[in-house]
């Protein structure tokens, strides 16, 4: 992951809604999540949610997929393992130091 890449994740992330949204779909995994549910545990009106679905959608931190009428909302575990690694790349310089777990293996 680049720079640019990580910093517009990171910007979006930096929204205390979008990070809620992004938390609670991390819960329910590969799983997804019906937008409504989203919308009823996180007491977001509807028109804000889609606002913050469509900025973390686009930065690929997360993505939709219809099944008949709901729309379900899934986290991009693998987007967010590159962001994680992308900012503990040079950690410690080569000196030895405790390795940070994967979240996503």
């Amino acid at each position: 992951m680049k720079l640019k890449e990580s910093a517009l994740c990171l910007a979006e992330l930096g929204n205390e809604k979008r990070l809620a949204i992004f938390r609670y779909l991390v819960k329910s995994g590969n799983q997804g999540t019906p937008v409504g549910e989203i919308q009823k545990k996180l007491m977001i009106p509807a028109s804000t949610l889609s606002h913050h679905i469509s900025r973390l959608t686009r930065v690929g931190l997360i993505s939709q997929e219809r099944n008949g009428r709901v729309l379900f909302c899934t986290p991009r575990l693998d987007k967010l393992q590159h962001l994680l690694d992308f900012l503990i790349e040079e950690c410690c310089e080569g000196k030895t130091c405790v390795q940070v777990s994967k979240c996503c293996e």
